[in-house]
């Protein structure tokens, strides 16, 4: 008998009839001996209403406040699911998060979990009973009431698997697991049938939306093995796993694309000691996270540093960098939000050479110009204009043969 984690998305469980279909597949998944534990996400749009809703009543939208109107979301869908699973005669129980014991940090909207104590959670699996949990949120240090941003109840999921020493968590969507490309850039992208932990945290970074990129971390942290497939077709998905058993590893397994980005450039600033750490230690401060750094070759003692970083944080970002201006005497800060991130990746990069002069050569043959690069063992990234995006994903799957 094993014991899974299930995850359902807002699409999952949009309305009472895809309620009660999620609730029939958790029991055939019981018929088969399977313990259950499910992190569930509030009801289609239910979120982006309640957001609308604040912003009618107020401008100010106090974290705390915000916390305890969005985790509603998933309390009714929690509640709903618990009763379709009474129908079919499944003993249920549900749980908020922090009855479920999930303790976070005091970030308000942007929580991270810190312990999953899950007493209450094994308790009710010992008493025979499906545990349906209310993803996307926790109880902070300070007794408050905490969400974990987009995509938390991902994170949930696998926090719950982590803690429980689950067999496997089962993230289910409305796609039928991680493609080679987006299949509405690249229509022939296919279903990757297995991956490792590291190519889908690569890759979670790298921009592909679905699990949270949280999510992937800490499967990867905590070997979770994880399937994510779809709850329309429920057929088999994207397992995700060590990467010994990952079988016939692909030199390049999927070319991801991130237009969700923006590049700030300071400019002439002194080569010396100290400046990037001052210049990230203040972003750093104000909760902007950087993803793509490169300095420029020192010129006359002075150097250019330019950087990526979410285009939310844009206006933070820019604000950080040029209140530090005439401290680390940089000649100007600059932004562009008109850029996109294209990154490949794959385990067998590690050991086949010639894979970034492949990239580089597609590119070059289709006058796609390069801003910034940066590598990691199994990811090469690239930063070009927005408008070639598209275009980038498009060559390079043809060029590594990913359809």
């Amino acid at each position: 008998m094993a014991l899974v984690v299930h995850k359902y998305g807002g699409t999952s469980v949009a309305d009472a009839d895809r309620i009660r279909a999620v609730a029939d597949y958790i029991g055939r998944a019981r018929r088969r001996g399977d313990d259950v534990v499910v992190a569930i996400s509030a009801m289609g749009k239910t979120t982006d209403v309640l957001e609308r809703l604040a912003a009618d009543v107020s401008t100010s939208r106090p974290g705390r406040e915000m916390d305890l109107l969005l985790s509603s979301g998933e309390r009714i869908s929690m509640a709903l699911l618990t009763m379709a699973l009474a129908d079919l005669g499944i003993p249920a129980v549900s749980l908020t998060g922090s009855q479920a014991g999930i303790i976070t940090d005091a970030s308000h909207q942007r929580a991270r979990i810190l312990e999953v104590r899950g007493d209450r959670v094994r308790e009710a699996l010992a008493a025979g009973c499906v545990v349906v949990v209310a993803g996307f949120q926790g109880v902070s240090t300070g007794k408050d009431v905490t969400t974990l941003g987009r995509g938390g109840t991902d994170t949930t999921a696998v926090a719950l698997a982590a803690a429980l020493g689950a067999d496997r968590a089962e993230i289910y969507t409305d796609v039928s697991g991680v493609f080679s490309a987006d299949p509405r850039v690249v229509p022939s992208a296919r279903r990757l049938p297995h991956l490792s932990w590291a190519e889908l945290l690569e890759m979670c970074a790298a921009g592909c939306p679905k699990p949270d990129v949280r999510a992937a971390e800490f499967a990867r942290t905590h070997q979770v093995r994880l399937e994510i497939r779809s709850s329309f077709t429920w057929e088999p998905g994207t397992r995700v796993g060590p990467e010994e058993e990952v079988v016939e590893q692909a030199i390049v397994s999927a070319v991801v694309h991130e237009v969700g980005e923006a590049k700030v450039t300071v400019a002439g600033v002194p080569d010396r000691v100290g400046v990037s750490a001052t210049l990230f230690g203040a972003l750093a401060e104000r909760d902007v996270n950087v993803d793509m750094i490169v300095q420029n070759t020192s010129l006359e003692g002075r150097t250019d540093i330019s950087f990526t970083i979410p285009v939310r944080d844009l206006v933070v970002g820019l604000e950080a960098s040029r209140s530090l201006r005439a401290q680390i005497g940089a000649a100007d800060v600059t932004a562009d939000a008109d850029i996109a991130k294209v990154s490949i990746i794959g385990a067998g990069m590690k050991t086949n050479p010639g894979v970034a002069a492949t990239v580089f050569r597609t590119l070059a043959d289709e006058q796609i110009n390069i801003e910034m690069i940066s590598t990691s063992p199994i990811r090469i990234s690239v930063v070009v204009h927005q408008a070639d995006a598209e275009r980038a994903v498009q060559s390079l799957h043809a060029a590594f043969k990913l359809g």
